[in-house]
């Protein structure tokens, strides 16, 4: 059995977006994560590694950045999806699988990962039901500037 810390530090995260443009322009912008500090606001910062591996930092509202190294797992766009693993601040995976839906994209964000910054390992129980709120304003705020992207504002 994981200790309390390590089960409070997990994490498992389901987003669902309807976003108005079709799937290979959705996927086109998705693949670009060098630009998502352009649209996104939370993600501060993206940089290459290699072709397949790059760094990110992310701050939503709360005083603290998290920072990860990002390695491709998985780009089909075919199939519409797009996954990475993650280590550094959060350790685990992320994946955006696309579908058409009428006229638009349905994009369904997954991620799970282990919180392994020791500030957030620390307040891991009482912070967690701010830590939620913390990570589904930064979802809203993703789905607005992407979808502002695909609108061409």
């Amino acid at each position: 059995m994981k200790p309390r810390t390590a089960r409070w530090s997990h994490y498992r995260f389901r987003s669902v977006w309807h976003l108005p443009a079709p799937t290979a322009a959705v996927y086109a912008v998705l693949e670009r994560v060098e630009r998502y500090p352009h649209w996104w606001p939370q993600i501060r910062e993206v940089t290459a590694v290699d072709g397949r591996t790059g760094t990110a930092r992310f701050r939503s509202l709360l005083p603290y950045d998290l920072v990860v190294t990002a390695r491709e797992r998985r780009r089909d766009e075919a199939a519409g999806v797009l996954e990475v693993a993650m280590s550094g601040d959060l350790e685990g995976w992320a994946r955006w699988t696309l579908s058409a839906c009428g006229g638009g994209t349905h994009a369904v964000y997954e991620q799970e990962v282990e919180v392994r910054k020791p500030l957030m390992r620390r307040l891991a129980v009482p912070g967690r039901p701010v830590f939620l709120a913390n990570h589904a304003l930064m979802m809203r705020a993703g789905r607005r500037g992407l979808t502002a992207v695909l609108n061409g504002v």
